[in-house]
């Protein structure tokens, strides 16, 4: 008998509930890329999912594991060289990895200065939290990832030098699985975007990596005292003009 191939993320996001994320991060991504310009740009992650169509960078790259993928790689090990990327985009790549600070010390040292992330996550303080925490299914996917809150993400960015500068909560809808469910709760959409911003069931923010300042490294200064006879008197002499300026 052949053995049942092993469900993705991807493979959620084809759901009811997973499309109906799905189209309001698309709309996300597609606003916080769009004006981001440079020569390279690299999506880690849901390669099914072009989420730099709106981008005009030339070269937009999509890297995973899966066989959609432009380019076959971990996403903990990027393949690519320092500081040659202008956009990264990880959508839910951290909360379902086992060390993601190795995951985003990895953007920022491909990213080049000024280059810019965007980052997608499920909310724990949310509906969708609240279902991981308390659902019957959490070895299912996506209650089976480790969702991270916007406070220490922005917390690991600042580590890394990466200062937030856009982003937004949306869905915040229940986590019904069935359509019909969904659609009759879209009137939640703007009531909460409106009366409770922070508990949408996903994020989308975008950060720059700012550069560090240089530091100058002096030689440290000699201890002993200079010799006398190293210091000379300097005679001040005050020229008076006499028509023409030396």
């Amino acid at each position: 008998m052949q053995a049942q191939e092993k469900s993705t993320l991807s493979d959620w996001f084809a759901t009811p509930a997973g499309e109906y994320v799905l189209r309001w991060e698309q709309a996300q991504f597609d606003s916080a890329v769009e004006d981001v310009f440079g020569f390279n740009a690299v999506q880690v992650g849901l390669p099914q999912c072009d989420l730099l169509r709106r981008n005009r960078i030339a070269l937009r790259t999509r890297l995973g594991l899966e066989s959609a993928s432009d380019l076959l790689a971990d996403s903990g090990t990027l393949p690519l060289a320092t500081g040659s990327i202008d956009l990264v985009v990880l959508p839910h790549v951290l909360e379902f990895s086992a060390d993601p600070h190795q995951i985003l010390r990895e953007a920022a040292r491909v990213l080049m200065p000024d280059g810019q992330i965007v980052i997608s996550g499920f909310n724990p303080l949310s509906l969708w939290g609240l279902k991981r925490a308390l659902g019957p299914g959490r070895k299912e996917l996506p209650w089976c990832g480790h969702f991270i809150g916007l406070v220490r993400l922005k917390d690991w960015l600042q580590l890394l030098s990466f200062e937030l500068n856009g982003g937004r909560f949306g869905c915040y809808a229940p986590p019904f699985a069935q359509a019909k469910w969904l659609e009759r709760s879209a009137c939640m959409e703007k009531a909460g975007d409106r009366w409770w911003p922070i508990a949408g069931g996903v994020y989308v923010v975008r950060a720059i990596k700012r550069t560090v300042g240089m530091r100058l490294v002096m030689p440290k200064w000699r201890r002993e005292a200079a010799p006398v006879k190293a210091l000379t008197t300097v005679t001040q002499r005050n020229h008076h003009r006499t028509g023409t300026e030396a």
